[in-house]
């Protein structure tokens, strides 16, 4: 039988990251690890060796690693999802939010924040009382495009001009793109990357008109305790997803704590593998 779509998509994923950001430095240290923590160095290294054989370099400075692993996501992201169209029909972009060009207030469910930014320009004090929670930018962007009466129409007279006159999806109605997911990207995690993810996800569901975005995050760090800090608890995000999880559960067997921990997180339903993103993103 041959490889699935998704599977060739997951091994090219981790080839891509093998020859760019997933290194090992000279000193034997994964680049996604933390040299002054024994299991992060550990697991991170077994990850490497489970996944191939990874080029010796320097770690690239936070920045750069970070941008380079949203690009690796948007591009797994783009191989695969566009593909289910069996289960997600529609006209959808994937996109990596780079500086200012796109915020939520392009998209239908978050159009008023543009509204309510430039009242807070011309009102110190509304500025003040409102502060900036609304200015969300998250790292990748999913969105479909309104259809056309014609598209929705296609296997019968579904929709008519006398009815059906609100809803966003008829470009008949509104030609505003729908968001439809939200991925940050967390190549690793601190306390306060976890901590920023949260209030990203917590800002959308506050400020949102209309249906909630699927909010995740991707991550590649190998410790599970760093993990467990943004995974367990509901609310903020949908899911977290790890950019090796076979591979981190076979690694971590060496410290059963953190097996333990790592099957809390996968049997509560709060930790999957970057391979169900894409179907997940189907729902």
């Amino acid at each position: 039988m041959s490889e699935s779509l998704i599977s060739q998509a997951r091994s090219q994923f981790h080839r891509t990251l093998l020859d760019g950001i997933l290194t090992v430095n000279p000193a034997g240290v994964a680049t996604n690890a933390d040299k002054d923590s024994a299991i992060s160095v550990a697991i991170g290294s077994k990850i490497i060796e489970l996944l191939g054989t990874s080029r010796s370099a320097e770690r690239l400075p936070g920045q750069s690693s970070g941008n380079k692993f949203e690009q690796i996501v948007r591009d797994y992201v783009a191989d695969t999802f566009p593909h289910l169209h069996g289960l997600r029909p529609g006209i959808w972009h994937i996109r990596q939010v780079t500086g200012k060009r796109m915020t939520i207030s392009q998209f239908e469910q978050f159009a008023h924040l543009d509204a309510l930014d430039r009242a807070a320009k011309s009102n110190p004090e509304l500025a003040t009382a409102l502060g900036n929670d609304y200015f969300i930018k998250p790292d990748i962007m999913v969105y479909r495009e309104p259809e056309s009466d014609e598209a929705i129409n296609r296997s019968g007279v579904i929709v008519d001009r006398l009815s059906a006159n609100l809803t966003p999806i008829r470009k008949s109605n509104s030609h505003t793109p729908i968001l439809h997911a939200s991925i940050s990207c967390k190549w690793t995690l601190r306390s306060d990357r976890a901590q920023n993810a949260r209030s990203e996800g917590l800002n959308l569901v506050k400020n949102r008109k209309g249906p909630l975005p699927h909010t995740v995050v991707v991550t590649g760090e190998p410790v599970p305790a760093r993990i467990a800090s943004l995974a367990l608890g509901t609310g903020e995000i949908d899911m977290v997803y790890h950019f090796a999880l076979p591979e981190l559960i076979e690694a971590a067997q060496q410290f059963p704590d953190a097996s333990e921990l790592i099957k809390i997180m996968v049997d509560g339903k709060r930790l999957k593998d970057i391979s169900d993103l894409p179907l997940d993103l189907c729902l």
